[in-house]
């Protein structure tokens, strides 16, 4: 009641809410003079931090993710719960997505490669399974378009490139840099959707150069490419959405920004609210024990 007051004194008098409220004012006044309680203290604290956590997530994280940089980052236990009413006090939202929009064209005269996921997006260990796929950026000067090489076991985005444009050479810059960063072992698969890129006979050529097996989903289901559509859901709230890139070369710089920020820092609900490159280092710890 006193707090209702408080916040409102600059639009109402005192003595009038008091008197509306049926409270005297000289309660209010001795609220005014009492000391916060340890709960209020210690809420202020979390909340300082939990500001960091939000500005530092690029104003994108919730409270699952802001708990787990509590826990992990600052040591401070408390619940989901806690973190997410003071977020909603202090007014600070996570990102939510919106739906997409396709850039997938397909040559019905290619023959595209079979399936060899379906739909099971699950791999024992890095460099076993890709997935990629092309998204339209919207910028000043017209649309770019991004190509993502994401390594299903991390999540983390191993290969990408950005042009103007959407021809092969964009996915086949993407699987170049994928293949110089990780330098997978023959049989590893790459999976994407039939668009022309895709199926084109240059990066066919390319993929079969460094011995990677191509699978391709059916036509018009996102589901067949599910982990690289998620991923790109995530880019576009997180990054996309809330910014205006001027021209090329000013969403080419954000989108590296954010990519290095996603593989390094970025907490994953499922990776176990680490990040794509503090999973694989794990990994590789409990790898080398066994």
């Amino acid at each position: 009641m006193f707090e209702f007051i408080h916040a409102e004194k600059a639009d109402f008098s005192i003595k009038f809410m008091c008197e509306r409220l049926g409270v005297t004012r000289q309660g209010y006044y001795a609220w005014r003079k009492r000391p916060p309680c340890q709960r209020r203290i210690v809420d202020a604290a979390y909340t300082a931090v939990i500001k960091r956590i939000h500005t530092e997530s690029r104003s994108t994280y919730g409270a699952p993710r802001i708990h787990a940089e509590l826990a992990d980052d600052y040591n401070i236990r408390c619940g989901r719960k806690r973190v997410a009413r003071l977020m909603r006090d202090a007014g600070l939202v996570g990102c939510h997505r919106r739906k997409k929009v396709w850039t997938t064209k397909r040559d019905s005269s290619a023959a595209p490669a079979p399936d060899r996921v379906k739909r099971d997006f699950t791999a024992a260990a890095p460099n076993e399974l890709w997935v990629a796929d092309i998204t339209y950026v919207p910028t000043l000067a017209g649309f770019g378009y991004l190509a993502t090489v994401l390594d299903v076991f991390s999540r983390r985005i191993v290969g990408w490139s950005y042009a103007n444009h959407m021809r092969t050479s964009l996915i086949v810059d993407a699987i170049d840099m994928a293949v110089e960063q990780r330098k997978p072992a023959p049989g590893l698969i790459h999976h994407s959707d039939q668009g022309t890129q895709y199926t084109s006979i240059d990066f066919g050529r390319r993929c079969r150069q460094v011995g990677i097996d191509l699978s391709m989903g059916s036509v018009g289901d996102c589901y067949d490419n599910a982990m690289a559509e998620s991923f790109f859901a995530s880019l576009e709230t997180e990054l996309l959405y809330q910014n205006r890139f001027r021209g090329h070369t000013d969403a080419r710089y954000e989108i590296m920004r954010y990519l290095d920020w996603y593989n390094h820092r970025r907490r994953h609900s499922a990776l176990q609210m680490q990040s794509p490159i503090n999973y694989e280092l794990d990994h590789q710890v409990v790898a080398q024990a066994a």
